[in-house]
C-alpha cells in the first residue's frame, strides 16, 4: 500500500504553487494523496509569515496534530514548510515540543522527499511510524540559488488555471515586509524554463496561466538580457492554447509606458492590474520605504486607465503602521474613495521579524484603534465594490468559467478579464469554458448572471 501524504497551505498564490510543487515531488516519490490528517503518513504544513495571524496558524495547527496523536495514537511525520520554517528554523521546535520532524525552508523544498525518508528511517519503522519522535528533527534552510524545477513534476490542483513562478525572493526590503528575510534575495528563472512550463500547463488543458513572483515588473531573463517583463509577457502571449495572462504582483514603481502599452495590445492579457499602495499617505509611504508619493501613485493610476479605460484595479493597504496618525488614516480613506479599486486586501500592522519597521520603529497604535480603523476602511471598501458591481447588472461579459460554486449546489464560478467573480446556473461540463453572460444582480463580492443566448461569441463587452 502507497504512503500517504497531506498538504495544508497558508498564505499567497505563491505558496500554493510550492504546495502544488511539493505534491508532486511526493507522488514521484511514491506516496498518494489524502484529504484525511487522521489517514495520513506525512503531513506537510505550508507556512505563511507575513502578517502575525498567519504565523499563529501554523501553531494552532501543529497542537491539534499533537492532540490526534494524544488521543489516536496516530502520529504522521509531520513537515514544517514555507516562510515561517525559513524564518523560525529550530525556533519552532521550542514553541512546539515533540510535533515536528522535518522543518524545510522555501529555498529547500525539492529536499522534502528525502527529508522525510530520513525521518521516517529515524524512526525505524518506515513512514507510519511509532509514537516515537525523531530526536533531532531534520532542518534545511539553506539559501540554494537555483530557481529551476524539474518540468511536469508539479501537482496541479486546479484544472483550468496554472501558476508558474518567474522570480523568487525580492530585492526592495519594504520596512515592513519579511519577505527578503524568508524567500531570499531576488533570483530570475531562465525564460526558456518559463517558457517550457506555460507550454506544458496549456497542453495539459490549462486556459489561464498566472505569472507569480514577488515583484513580476522587475523581471529580465537571465538567459536572454534583451527580455524584461513586457517580454516574458509578449512571449507567454504566443503560446498556443493559452487564452488569459495574469499576473501578481507588480510593484507600483516599476509600472512603465511599454508595459502598459503591451496590457492595451495584447488581447490575452487580462484587463486587472494589481497595485499594491499600502497607504495613502506620503509620509507613511516613506517610512515604508516605498518610494513613491502619493501624488506619483494617483498619478500612476490616471496613466493607467489612460491606457486602459477598461481595467479593474486592486491593492494592499495596511492600517496602524508605526507612527500612523488620524490624518495619516484619512488620507487613505480618501484615496480609496479617489481610486476606486474593485477589491483590496486590507490588514491591521503586525511586527515582522527582522524587519527595519521592527528594529527601528514602535508599534505605537494601539490595536482597538488598529481595528476602529481596519473597519471603516473595509466598510468603504465594501460599498466602492457594491457601487461597482451594480454597475455590470444588465451588461453581457466574457466569463471563464473555473469552478463549481461556493455559493450554492447548481451553480458554477467564474471570472472575467477583470477579474470579477461570477456565479451563473449550469452543468460542470461548462467548467474551462469561457462563456458570455447577462448580469442580473450583484453583491459586494460578486455578481450573478445567466448564460447569454449568444454564449460562445467573443464580442461579449468587458466588466
Amino acid at each position: 500500500m502507497a504512503h500517504k501524504y497531506l498538504i495544508e497551505t497558508f498564505g499567497c498564490q505563491m505558496n500554493v504553487h510550492d504546495s502544488e510543487r511539493m505534491a508532486g515531488l511526493l507522488e514521484q516519490a511514491g506516496f498518494e494523496a489524502t484529504d484525511d490528517a487522521a489517514d495520513a503518513d506525512v503531513v506537510v504544513i505550508n507556512t505563511c509569515s507575513v502578517r502575525e495571524r498567519a504565523e499563529e496558524k501554523l501553531y494552532t495547527r501543529l497542537g491539534e496534530l499533537r492532540q490526534l496523536a494524544a488521543e489516536e495514537g496516530h502520529n504522521p511525520i509531520v513537515a514544517v514548510a514555507g516562510c515561517v520554517a525559513q524564518q523560525e528554523g529550530e525556533a519552532l521546535l521550542k514553541r512546539a515540543p515533540g510535533v515536528v520532524d522535518v522543518i524545510v525552508g522555501t529555498q529547500a523544498i525539492r529536499r522534502l522527499p528525502m527529508l522525510v525518508e530520513q525521518a521516517a528511517a529515524t524512526r525505524g519503522m518506515g513512514v507510519r511510524a511509532p509514537t516515537t519522535r525523531t530526536p533531532i528533527p531534520l532542518i534545511d534552510l539553506n539559501p540554494y540559488d537555483d530557481v529551476t524545477f524539474p518540468l511536469g513534476v508539479t501537482r496541479r490542483g486546479d484544472r483550468v488555471k496554472a501558476y508558474v513562478t518567474i522570480i523568487e525572493g525580492c530585492n526592495e526590503f519594504c520596512s515592513f515586509c519579511v519577505v527578503p528575510y524568508t524567500r531570499g534575495h531576488e533570483r530570475m528563472r531562465p525564460m526558456g524554463d518559463i517558457l517550457a512550463e506555460v507550454r506544458e500547463a496549456a497542453e495539459s488543458g490549462r486556459r489561464e496561466v498566472q505569472l507569480l513572483g514577488q515583484i513580476v515588473n522587475h523581471y529580465a531573463a537571465p538567459d536572454d538580457p534583451s527580455c524584461d517583463f513586457t517580454g516574458l509577457l509578449e512571449a507567454v502571449h504566443g503560446v498556443g492554447g493559452v487564452e488569459r495572462i495574469r499576473f501578481a504582483s507588480p510593484h507600483p514603481r516599476h509600472v512603465s509606458a511599454r508595459f502598459l502599452d503591451a496590457m492595451a495590445r495584447l488581447p490575452k492579457i487580462c484587463r486587472h492590474l494589481h497595485l499594491p499602495v499600502q497607504s495613502g499617505s506620503t509620509r507613511v509611504l516613506d517610512a515604508m520605504r516605498r518610494r513613491y508619493s502619493r501624488e506619483s501613485y494617483l498619478d500612476l493610476v490616471a496613466r493607467v486607465r489612460a491606457s486602459l479605460p477598461e481595467v479593474a484595479l486592486s491593492t494592499d493597504m495596511i492600517v496602524g503602521f508605526p507612527g500612523e496618525t488620524e490624518a495619516d488614516f484619512e488620507e487613505t480613506l480618501s484615496l480609496t474613495a479617489r481610486v476606486r479599486y474593485h477589491s483590496m486586501f486590507s490588514f491591521k500592522y503586525s511586527p515582522r521579524p527582522n524587519t527595519l519597521a521592527d528594529k527601528r520603529l514602535s508599534d505605537d497604535v494601539p490595536e482597538e484603534e488598529k481595528t476602529r480603523r481596519i473597519v471603516a476602511l473595509q466598510a468603504l471598501q465594501r460599498s466602492v465594490q457594491s457601487e461597482l458591481n451594480e454597475d455590470m447588472v444588465g451588461r453581457e461579459v466574457e466569463v471563464l468559467v473555473d469552478a463549481a460554486s461556493r455559493r450554492r449546489e447548481a451553480e458554477l464560478s467564474g471570472r472575467t478579464s477583470q477579474n470579477v467573480v461570477v456565479n451563473l446556473p449550469g452543468p460542470a461540463s461548462w467548467i474551462g469554458e469561457t462563456l458570455r453572460v447577462r448580469i442580473e444582480r450583484a453583491g459586494p463580492h460578486s455578481v450573478w448572471g445567466r448564460l447569454s443566448p449568444s454564449r460562445f461569441d467573443s464580442g461579449a463587452s468587458g466588466a
